[in-house]
């Protein structure tokens, strides 16, 4: 069978291209993207939420990390107190708070 497959012989080498310089470009992209697409949107998440945990003030409400909508009624250094009831107070820590509700967002739940 090796009658109708011609053999292969390799060329000559045809100019060697400098892998060093490759890989620095692709390091040098891989990089870029992770900074822009990783590092980058990260940092700005966490800036916004330490403005709005260090912003949290009695009489805002809130929902927190685990879904409870609430109103605050104290403020400490790292502790919040949320009524999420009538009568009914849970405390939590500051960093737990997802996000701010407009005013007036549980009366319409």
């Amino acid at each position: 069978m090796s009658f109708f497959i011609s053999p292969a012989y390799a060329e000559g080498a045809a100019g060697a291209t400098d892998p060093g310089m490759f890989n620095l470009i692709f390091l040098l992209g891989f990089g870029l993207i992770f900074y822009f697409f990783m590092w980058r949107p990260q940092a700005k998440r966490q800036k916004e939420h330490k403005a709005l945990v260090s912003g949290l003030a009695k009489g805002d409400e809130v929902i927190t990390a685990g879904g409870i909508i609430g109103k605050v009624v104290r403020v400490s250094d790292d502790y919040i107190a949320l009524e999420v009831s009538e009568g009914v107070e849970l405390k939590f820590q500051k960093t737990h708070v997802a996000s701010e509700l407009p005013k007036g967002t549980i009366k319409g739940i």
